[in-house]
This record gives C-alpha cells, sequence and structure tokens, in this order.
C-alpha cells in the first residue's frame, strides 16, 4: 500500500470561476456528514486539512486541494439536511450544479453514499442528475466498518441495486484504495 497522498489546501470559492485552473480534478459529492471531508483528510493521512464537523452543512463553498505533482480535489458543500440558514443553503444547488457543469479539468466525480443506510433518495437523483448530464463518476461507500460483518455481503448488493449498479466483483472485495484510481484518459469514456 501507498503512503499517504500529499495534499495541500489552495483555495475556497463560492462559484467555478472562482477557482485556479488545475490540469486534472477529481470532486467528492454527497449527502451532508456522508464523510467527504473526513475522506480528503484520510487520502492525506492529516486530520484538520478539510475542515470535519458532526453538524451536517460544516463545508458551505467549493473546497480545493492540490494533491502535489497529480492534479486537485475538490470538496463539495454536502446535499440534504444542513443546520444552515436556508438562504445559505438555496445557493448551493446552483454552486454545485454550475461546478459540475463547468469545470474543464474535472475527470471524475466520486459520489459517496453512505454504506451503512445505502442511498437516499437524494443519493439518487444526484446519480440520475450525473447520468443525464454525461459527468463521469464512481460510486464510493463509507462508513463501511459501521456495517456487521455477516451483513456485509448483502449489505454491498442492496446498496449496488440502489444506486442502479452491477456489485463489484468478489475477488477485490470491491475495495480499490481510493488513492490508486486512475483517473480517465481523454478519450476514455467511464460511466457508472
Amino acid at each position: 500500500m501507498k503512503g499517504p497522498l500529499q495534499i495541500t489546501f489552495v483555495a475556497s470559492a463560492t462559484d467555478v470561476r472562482g477557482l485556479p485552473d488545475s490540469p486534472a480534478e477529481v470532486t467528492f459529492v454527497g449527502r451532508s456528514n456522508v464523510g467527504k471531508s473526513s475522506l480528503i483528510n484520510a487520502l492525506a493521512n492529516q486530520r484538520q486539512l478539510a475542515r470535519v464537523s458532526n453538524t451536517p452543512g460544516r463545508t458551505q463553498l467549493i473546497n480545493m486541494f492540490e494533491v502535489t505533482n497529480k492534479g486537485t480535489l475538490v470538496d463539495l458543500p454536502g446535499y440534504g439536511y444542513a443546520a444552515v440558514p436556508g438562504r445559505v443553503k438555496q445557493g448551493w444547488q446552483a454552486m454545485i450544479e454550475g461546478y459540475l457543469l463547468e469545470r474543464e479539468p474535472l475527470v471524475m466525480v466520486f459520489v459517496l453514499v453512505d454504506g451503512e443506510i445505502g442511498p437516499t433518495k437524494l443519493d439518487v437523483q444526484m446519480l440520475a442528475w450525473l447520468r443525464e448530464n454525461d459527468v463521469p463518476h464512481t460510486v464510493v461507500a463509507t462508513k463501511g466498518d459501521k456495517v456487521k460483518p455477516s451483513k456485509r455481503a448483502t449489505r454491498k448488493k442492496d446498496l449496488a441495486a440502489g444506486c442502479d449498479l452491477e456489485p463489484s466483483d468478489k475477488k477485490s472485495g470491491g475495495r480499490r484504495p481510493l488513492r490508486d484510481q486512475r483517473p480517465p484518459k481523454s478519450d476514455e469514456v467511464m460511466k457508472c
């Protein structure tokens, strides 16, 4: 297994036009408190690189991080419940959709789904929207450690079915480290 990625914070923006350029970019989307910021921290083996909280809605901007000599990662606000004023949350949908449709360096969207509870209606809507707009994406289950070992195989099948996917092969156990994922080349099309 490779070591942690060398990741540094670059910028926050309220609009895609406020972000610096990148050679290649991946982003993390998912409902509030699904673990987007925690995943970035885990990839870097740092605790407070991306701000985490037990309060849904802590990430309120497009947050960009540089992966040394690789490209950038983006942490987007979560969808669903957020402990923020309604006027703040109202702008998030346009901000997220604008980013996903307009960001040229974007090569992959990782859709984080809670592995313990499975996809919510909002997760299914996000996946349908990404498919409709031909945005390359991969589903990543989080919080698998909270699923009892005896229920993991069933949970995996249920999660895949709920996301309209085929479960990954049994040889790998469905777990391929994110740091080992390769973004698609410009002439490849990757869809879920």
